[in-house]
């Protein structure tokens, strides 16, 4: 039998000697690099701060963009995409996967996004998105993109504001407790106001504003993203594409993606 103080002492000597448990590092940011974007769009006029006020650029994907050359795009500004993963709940797109491995080979700073249908459940829609989007600790947090949409051949409802938001509060939650990130939600000028979605507490936003800073367009209203041109280009992607800026500097760009 040990007897206590010689227990004690063996405690400390093997204590001594066991390998000391490290913080972990801090995960490195890659390189940000400049954006080397155009605009299809010659009538494209800038009220207010323009977007190089923002250092950190990126865009927005789906199926239309059609193959995409991710180092070329990377190279010329592409720090951050958000892909769409899912619309509804039963429609997934097509090229999610490559363009969710493409990304991240090329060091592209990824995320996915949920396209709402305002004909389905928002649970149900939730429990479709995490279905088919990975759990990845060094994903962007997910998004859920809700706008009107007139266009849609199925559904065109225009449902009441506090509906609107119910189903935003129950989608963001779902969503929030499956990947353990606050999940942002992606909207346009007209939906916010109608849906007074200023009033969703706790919400990180990603806000379209192709005419003006989202400081002059949405007064008062912090922001995370900034959609400013639908008809954008960059190399390495075909056609019109989205262009995006993150609201802070590249230190803030860091910090953020270390979180």
């Amino acid at each position: 039998m040990v007897h206590v103080r010689s227990r004690f002492a063996l405690c400390l000597a093997l204590a001594a000697c066991a390998p000391q448990v490290q913080p972990a590092a801090r995960r490195p940011v890659p390189q940000i690099f400049a954006p080397n974007f155009g605009e299809s769009d010659p009538a494209q006029d800038w009220q207010g701060a323009r977007p190089s006020a923002h250092p950190v650029h990126g865009t927005d994907i789906s199926v239309w963009q059609g193959r995409i050359d991710w180092p070329t795009a990377r190279e010329n500004g592409v720090n951050f995409v958000f892909i769409k993963a899912t619309e509804g709940g039963d429609l997934m797109d097509p090229a999610f996967a490559a363009n969710w491995d493409g990304a991240a080979a090329a060091g592209v700073a990824r995320g996915a996004y949920h396209y709402f249908y305002h004909c389905s459940p928002a649970p149900a829609q939730a429990r479709w998105f995490i279905a088919h989007v990975p759990r990845r600790a060094d994903a962007l947090p997910p998004v859920l993109d809700m706008e009107w949409t007139p266009q849609s051949p199925t559904c065109r409802n225009k449902r009441p504001a506090a509906e609107i938001r119910a189903d935003a509060r129950a989608y963001l939650a779902l969503v929030e407790s499956a990947y353990g990130k606050r999940p942002i939600l992606y909207t346009t000028v007209d939906f916010f106001e109608e849906n007074a979605l200023w009033t969703l507490s706790d919400v990180d936003f990603w806000l379209r504003s192709t005419a003006g800073h989202p400081s002059d367009t949405y007064p008062g209203q912090p922001w995370l993203f900034w959609q400013y041109s639908g008809t954008g280009t960059v190399p390495g992607i075909r056609g019109p594409v989205d262009l995006n800026a993150f609201a802070g500097s590249r230190s803030d760009w860091a910090n953020w993606r270390a979180e």
